[in-house]
């Protein structure tokens, strides 16, 4: 089965999350939550995103779907995971930005989400 995503996709479904913002970091668009990074688009080229995720959860993925890759360098081994975005699913997706986005949230927001 082949997907391909947008990143305008990627940026509709990031921007769901509750006070979520998009930015922009070393000339990429992010998104943030409390003023913390938990997405990037464009990273390392247009045909990737990334979500911060904790190293088990980067794990999980990784071993469970190949749209999945560790961040090269130290980013990577503190849970980085780019996404490509032309063959991720959009039900995958969504769970791993859910993920990032509540691992950078505040917990007053994540009570209420």
């Amino acid at each position: 089965m082949e997907f391909t995503l947008t990143a305008d996709e990627f940026r509709r479904l990031a921007l769901t999350f509750p006070e979520t913002t998009e930015k922009a970091h070393m000339g990429h668009p992010d998104f943030r939550v409390n003023g913390k990074i938990f997405a990037t688009l464009n990273y390392p080229n247009r045909d990737w995103g990334m979500v911060k995720l904790t190293t088990d959860q980067q794990l999980d993925l990784v071993k469970s779907d190949s749209s999945f890759v560790p961040v090269k360098g130290k980013w990577g081994k503190q849970g980085s995971t780019n996404v490509h975005l032309r063959s991720v699913s959009r039900r995958k997706l969504g769970e791993a930005l859910e993920a990032a986005w509540r691992n950078a949230a505040p917990k007053t927001l994540l009570d209420d989400f």
